[in-house]
């Protein structure tokens, strides 16, 4: 049975907080045609907010591209999920998990000039463990406290233990801010002249149109090819495709498949495609009819993934049974869950429930954010019209899915593309599934009392294996309905040279001249 104290942790995420209001002329000045020494990225969603460690866009892994070029992780990442030093040169625990240690890398600056210190770490470290910060992952920050700091080395207290709390470092929310400049300036004044220690410092910024960034000439790190990045916020993506043709963008990503296929043999352009950590998946929320075993599961025996990701997706995907995509720590292919459309009927009888006499509910889904996802959950609707499952579909912006994820309003079902970049089972199955959490959206008891005991659990054998019977419980019971691992299409000009990452972001400070 998970303890109360832990079900209160993760009760206090506060995700619900809206995200701060920016400014719609930060440093003014219209995007400028591309120049000589600038990359122009045609991205699929807007920056809602620049402080990268509170509120909603915290947790959206699709923003994580930009602010890992503003600002710099606690620990970095390879391109393919291995950690390696950032803003830390070293981290660790002592030999009995009371302790840890982390040493700060020596002569970083901020992009005002003045110097990263010691007390900056400590400082974003507090801040993201204070529940009234808006931080959405306070409760991994808060179970480490009381920090002393001994020249560039910073050691802090266990309060209790967190067997993620390191690789978290280089996840969502994860990122050192400035101390003084933010208690100088305060929330409002961040949003408008955000600083960073990153490659990159915000130059100039339009609300839904633009971001410009300039190189930070100063930066601890290799200096990036381009002086100049402008991500341009274009959403649709055949307008994406058009930016590519008409050569008003350098690189873009997330189109549709047979527009990728086609783009890539175009003179000038070049593609890539690599499967990354993010997983297409449907939520399955506690209210009826999915109260009905029956009627879950068929839902989840009606859906052909192959056909999907054949016909719809041109082959770039690889269907899944679990939450875990293969490269996940906890990923088990023994666990599955067949496409079986004569079991969905027989199911949906036992419920009363045929073709004839469907059970009706909504769901929900993006639009344009993912390479065919309308068109996939119109797909899937027909398979479970066929059995009996009669679907309404209703499209929303993918900040309407986090705000009412956070308020436990989604439908029924829900479509999601879910990111984990760190490939832990507890940021895929146990933010996804754990009742408490504000990622969730099945709050049913019989997965807190599973999951419950898993987070602080020390002996990582133990703990993956306990993961992996989760897992196998979820797909018997139908509680969530995972479809694929995500193949991301990259399109950009030829001359350029994109390292493709494993967690999917497009990096522009690894862009470089081929």
């Amino acid at each position: 049975m998970v303890s109360s104290a832990l079900s209160r942790r993760h009760v206090l995420q506060l995700a619900g907080a809206a995200a701060l209001p920016l400014s719609s002329g930060l440093l003014g000045g219209p995007a400028q045609a591309a120049a000589a020494g600038t990359l122009t990225i045609a991205y699929n969603v807007n920056l809602p907010s620049f402080d990268p460690t509170i509120g909603l866009s915290a947790v959206n892994p699709t923003l994580q591209s930009i602010y890992q070029a503003i600002f710099d992780p606690y620990i970095g990442q390879a391109p393919d999920l291995s950690f390696k030093p950032g803003l830390l040169t070293k981290w660790g625990w002592n030999a009995d998990h009371t302790k840890i240690t982390l040493e700060l890398r020596k002569g970083v600056t901020w992009h005002d000039g003045s110097a990263v210190t010691p007390e900056d770490v400590v400082w974003s470290l507090q801040r993201a463990a204070d529940p009234k910060s808006g931080n959405p992952i306070q409760f991994v920050w808060s179970k480490v406290g009381n920090y002393k700091i001994d020249g560039n080395t910073i050691t802090g207290d266990v309060i209790e233990f967190e067997p993620t709390l390191f690789k978290w470092m280089a996840f969502l929310t994860g990122y050192i801010l400035p101390k003084a400049y933010y208690e100088k300036v305060g929330a409002e004044g961040f949003e408008k002249a955000p600083i960073g220690s990153g490659p990159y410092k915000v130059d100039a910024f339009e609300r839904n149109a633009f971001l410009r960034l300039k190189t930070h000439p100063t930066y601890w790190g290799p200096k990036p090819a381009f002086d100049t990045v402008v991500f341009k916020f274009v959403t649709d993506p055949t307008s994406r495709v058009a930016e590519m043709e008409s050569g008003g963008s350098d690189v873009t990503f997330e189109i549709p498949y047979e527009e990728f296929d086609r783009l890539k043999a175009k003179a000038g352009l070049a593609g890539q495609t690599k499967p990354v950590s993010d997983i297409a998946m449907i939520f399955i929320t506690d209210i009826a009819p999915m109260l009905d075993r029956n009627v879950r599961l068929a839902a989840n025996h009606a859906i052909d993934k192959k056909a999907i990701v054949d016909r719809l997706l041109k082959g770039y995907g690889v269907p899944i049974a679990t939450l875990e995509a293969p490269g996940y720590a906890a990923f088990d292919p023994s666990i599955k869950v067949s496409y079986d459309p004569e079991l969905a009927k027989s199911l949906l009888a036992k419920s009363g429930f045929s073709p004839e006499k469907p059970v009706k509910f909504t769901i929900q889904t993006t639009r344009g954010f993912k390479p065919k996802d309308y068109e996939m959950i119109q797909a899937i609707v027909g398979m479970w019209r066929k059995v009996g499952i009669e679907a309404n579909i209703e499209v929303y912006e993918i900040a309407q899915h986090f705000e009412l994820r956070a308020r436990h309003a989604l439908a029924p079902a829900a479509f999601y593309n879910w990111g984990n970049a760190i490939g832990d089972p507890s940021t895929s199955t146990g933010f996804a599934m754990f009742g408490p959490s504000p990622h969730c959206a099945w709050k049913g008891k019989d997965l807190v009392e599973r999951i419950g005991p898993l987070w602080g659990e020390k002996d990582e054998a133990k703990r993956i294996a306990g993961w992996k019977a989760v897992d196998k419980y979820i797909a018997e019971e139908g509680e969530v309905i995972p479809l694929f691992q995500y193949v991301q299409p990259i399109i950009h000009k030829k001359g350029l040279k994109v390292v493709a990452q494993a967690n999917g972001m497009i990096l522009p400070q690894l862009i470089t001249q081929a």
